[in-house]
Formats: structure tokens, sequence, C-alpha cells
């Protein structure tokens, strides 16, 4: 069992009284204001974030490397070089397949008008119908005239174009905050364990960083080299229908499935429209999307259960959850950086008193013992109820359980 520690300044003070307890007003007015601090500083956080979660991530190898006698500031610039030529490569591989796109979006916009024509004479009769009752409704006068408006709206590649000096200036700083991080060796870990009081607290402060750093590097490696083989898997499987930039189409597969559940739909519907334009009729796009479906569902029901670690599994309704909250605050990097978040959470709720319950919300199927009641108890509550057909059988079988639980020494 992980030892506890309290957070400095929540601890009692000399006469052993401990801090007024914020009603829930407070926490609620905190929460609010908490998440809009963070939506608003997203420009200055996401780069600070990604660059801690790295930091984790990256200490062991310079820890490795120091035991070997390099110093920290040469691996942080290897590591630092090393995620340039990465991202480098990446966009390199990506930037062929994009241009052809953008070259092409005329085209592609006329195929897809000619494949949808049929759909809209479909519903031509029902857009009919529903234009005269809104006559009827309307007294029988016609309709006001829609006047359109063709506005200059900026193209996909433009939009792209406006917004790549602003991501590359976040990358930057990611990179450089990363740099100093692994090149001051052991000095914020030194930093933080000092804000602590007791010599226990120290040491279960230092072990509850060793488990971070062990959690989110066993988590992301894991990922990172299941999501390289459904990339490559994806990549053969476009280029084997004879789609168009099949290493995009893996790099997008590598990169999406960082974010659980909505990066998969996106995948699939972008593999879809994508077919709908380059293959005739629907059938064959239809194919072409479901082959996507299937590498991902076995990606995410088989292959990653088996090869992630039990302790790391989350709770699915939590985890999807996460994704919706920071990509409602973050966007993209949000959804991006929401499960190892709750990896963070997760080792932190081990050691913090308190948070016992919060980390057995966020396990997943197995979650860890809590130590100030029987878990037993309310698994036997759960599986009695879930026998009983509705709320009032449900009532009467736990009442059993619980008058069985009483009668027990």
């Amino acid at each position: 069992m992980a030892e506890k520690f309290s957070f400095p300044r929540f601890r009692p003070d000399s006469s052993g009284a401990s801090g007024r307890a914020a009603n829930w007003a407070v926490i609620g007015i905190f929460l609010i204001l908490a998440f809009a601090a963070i939506a608003a500083g997203r420009d200055f956080l996401m780069p600070v974030t990604l660059a801690a979660l790295l930091f984790f991530v990256f200490t062991p190898l310079r820890r490795l490397a120091r035991r070997r006698g390099i110093p920290d500031a040469l691996t942080a610039t290897a590591v630092s070089l090393g995620l340039v030529i990465a991202i480098a490569l990446i966009a390199l591989g990506a930037s062929g397949p994009i241009n052809q796109a953008a070259q092409n979006l005329p085209t592609i916009k006329i195929r897809l008008e000619d494949k949808f024509s049929d759909l809209r004479e479909s519903f031509a009769e029902l857009q009919q119908a529903a234009e005269e009752i809104e006559n009827v409704q309307s007294g029988g006068e016609d309709p006001p005239a829609v006047i359109a408006v063709e506005q200059d709206g900026d193209s996909p590649l433009t939009s792209l174009m406006k917004f790549t000096p602003a991501i590359a200036g976040q990358v930057v700083f990611t990179l450089f905050l990363l740099f100093f991080m692994l090149a001051s060796g052991d000095l914020l870990y030194l930093k933080i364990v000092q804000s602590f009081d007791s010599m226990a607290e120290k040491r279960s402060a230092y072990l509850a960083l060793r488990q971070i750093e062990d959690s989110l590097g066993n988590y992301l490696g894991a990922i990172t080299i299941i999501n390289a083989g459904l990339g490559l898997a994806v990549g053969l499987a476009m280029f084997a229908w004879g789609m168009p930039g099949a290493l995009l189409f893996g790099i997008g597969a590598f990169i999406l499935n960082f974010i659980p559940y909505l990066g998969a739909i996106m995948g699939v519907a972008t593999s879809g429209m994508v077919a709908l334009v380059v293959m005739p009729g629907i059938f064959w796009p239809l194919m072409v999307a479901g082959s996507y479906m299937l590498l991902t569902s076995l990606e995410g029901q088989v292959i990653t259960p088996y090869f992630v670690s039990r302790r790391l599994q989350m709770n699915t309704v939590v985890v999807f959850l996460a994704v919706a909250l920071w990509a409602w605050l973050w966007s993209v990097i949000g959804m991006i950086i929401a499960v190892p978040v709750l990896v963070v959470l997760r080792v932190l709720a081990e050691y913090v008193p308190g948070w016992e319950k919060f980390g057995n919300f966020l396990a997943g199927e197995d979650p860890p013992a809590i130590e100030d009641e029987d878990e037993e108890e309310a698994r036997d509550i759960i599986e009695a109820g879930s026998e009983a057909e509705d709320e009032p059988a449900a009532r009467e079988v736990t009442a059993e359980v619980v008058a069985e639980g009483d009668a027990k020494p």
C-alpha cells in the first residue's frame, strides 16, 4: 500500500486545529474560475502541460544516461533534437498528400456534389411538402425571398496557414521548456520534495513522482508502439483499396488514435468521405470505412487491453468525459493529453489522503482496494441488485444483503 502524504499548505497548525473546510459553494466557484482560467490561458498552459508530461516520460532516460556518465544537458539536447526530427519527418510525409488534396479541392467538391445529387433528389419531395406546410402556417403568403450573399471565405489551406505560426510557436516553446527541465537534472524533484516537512512525507512525495514516471512511461510507450502498428496497418489497408494518400492515412491513424474514441470516429469518417470521392457508388466507400473501423476496433478491444497494464486502465465513462472536457477547453491538444492527465491523477490518488475514493472512481474493471470501507459489500449489493427487474425488487434483494452483512460478526 502506498504511503500517504499531506500537501504542505493543508497541514494542521501547531494547535492541532485544521483549517476551515470550504463549503460547496466556494468549491463550485473555484471550479468555475479554474476552468475559465484554463480555457483563457490555453496558449500558455498547453505547451507547459505538454512539456511537463514529456519531462516525466524522458526523465528515466536522463537518469539512465547520467549513470552512464552522460551529462544532463547533452541528454536534453538529444531528446529535443529527436523530437524535432520526428515532427519534421511526420510533417514531410504528410505535406505531399496535403498539397495534392488542396490543389484538387475544386474537383473534390464537384465529385461530392455529383455523389449527393441523387440523395438530394430523393429528399426533394419532402422538402416541397415542408415548404407547403410553411406557406399554410404563414397564411398563404409566399415566404420572404432569401438573398444569397456571397462571402469571401477562406479556404481550408488558407485557414491552416493562418494557424501555422501559432502552432509552430507553441511547439518551439514546448521543446525549449522540455530542454531546460531535463537539463536541470533533479532540481525540480528537489524543490517539490523540499516543500514537505517530515522525512516520511518527503519520501512519499518522491515515490509519487517516481510512480508518475513509471505510469506515464509505460502507458505512453505502449500506446505509441500500438498506434504505430495501427498506422502501418491502416496505411497498408488504404493502399490495398487503392486510396490516394495511403501514407497520410497511416500518419493520421497514428496521431488520431492518441485521442480515445473520437480519434477513431474521425478516422473512419475521413476515410469514408475520401472513398466517396475516388470510388464509384456507395458500397465500396462503405467497405473502406468498415475496414478502418475493423482495424481500430481490433486495436481498442483486443490489442490495447492486452498490452497495456490493467493497473493503467481507466473507467471508460470517465475517459470519454475527460476527452470531451479537454476538447472543449483546449481543442485537439486537450483531447490528446486527457488520458495522460488522468493517469497522473490516478497515481496521486494513491498517495494523497482523502483521494482514495476518487482513485477508485477513475479505475477500470479492477479498482484498488479502499481502506475505509469494505469494497466487497459494494460488490455484493451491485451483484444482487443487477438480478432485480425493477426498483422495488432491487430494494428487497439489497435489503437482504444489508441484513446479512449486519448479522456477520
